[in-house]
């Protein structure tokens, strides 16, 4: 069965700081270089308080929590996972760049956790929007 590629995701990907911009950038360009996934990007950096947050992720299909930077950023991406099982969206947990391990609190919150294969992502992605539409029915 081929994929839609017409079809365009909804995406809001966990907020950064300054600091962490290494790593979301690596993670942009994971989802820049597949061919076959058109997506958008909901997030807008230093939008951070609860209402920003609920506003970005109204109208998503997905969230995408980068581990990494969970240590630097506790409180926002606890924030941002308490928000989008509010709003009843799938999160993908994306794990720290090179390492297996994800913190429990925001693994037990996932959908999905994938580590930074390309195909993986999106697969993910995919996936947990199906398993989303299965549950509704």
């Amino acid at each position: 069965m081929f994929e839609d590629e017409s079809e365009i995701y909804n995406i809001f990907i966990s907020q950064l700081k300054d600091d962490d911009e290494e790593e979301y950038n690596r993670f942009i360009g994971k989802l820049e270089a597949s061919h076959d996934f058109q997506w958008k990007n909901h997030s807008i950096s230093n939008k951070t308080d609860k209402e920003q947050l609920k506003e970005q992720m109204r109208d998503v299909d997905v969230v995408i929590i980068l581990s990494g930077m969970y240590s630097k950023n506790k409180n926002l991406i606890e924030q941002e996972i308490d928000l989008a099982q509010n709003l009843e969206k799938p999160i993908v947990i994306i794990r720290p760049y090179g390492m297996e391990n994800v913190p429990g609190r925001i693994e037990d919150a996932a959908s999905e956790v994938v580590g930074w294969n390309t195909s993986c992502i999106v697969d993910s992605v995919r996936e947990s929007l199906e398993s989303d539409d299965d549950m509704e029915r």
